[in-house]
């Protein structure tokens, strides 16, 4: 996979749910308290009400922490979570201080390039981003 694969969402809920709205990202990309935080607060998730049902919530969240970084996806998530605090729940991929070494070359302006808008929009310029590898 090298040092840029994450292995994609396997889970066919988490696809679904995640994936119909964005990238269904790799859960080894944040710790397991991200998941957490982030799955009990669907209602506000990232401005948008993502809330789901408590069942498919309580099933996804429960395989997003199995495979977080610093759980069952160890092994890919250590990378990315270098720098983060043990304990802590970042709710930005785009925030952790690798992903910001490796992106601190990108010109603001290609940020807000209309197939870009955002620096959560992986595939934009990672076009194997769904399956896993994030290359340039």
């Amino acid at each position: 996979g090298g040092s840029h694969f994450f292995p994609p969402v396997s889970e066919p809920l988490v696809r679904e749910e995640c994936g119909s709205c964005h990238l269904a990202f790799a859960p080894s990309m944040l710790p397991a308290a991200s998941w957490r935080k982030m799955m009990g607060e669907l209602d506000r998730h990232f401005g948008e009400d993502a809330t789901v049902d408590p069942e498919i919530a309580r099933k996804i969240t429960a395989w997003l922490v199995a495979n977080a970084g610093d759980s069952g996806g160890s092994r890919y998530g250590a990378k990315l979570l270098r720098g983060v605090d043990a304990g802590a729940a970042p709710q930005r991929i785009t925030g952790l201080p690798k992903w910001v070494r490796e992106h601190r070359e990108v010109p603001d302006w290609e940020w807000r390039h209309k197939e870009v808008r955002s620096k959560a929009n992986c595939v934009a310029c990672h076009a194997d981003a769904e399956r896993g590898y994030y290359e340039d």
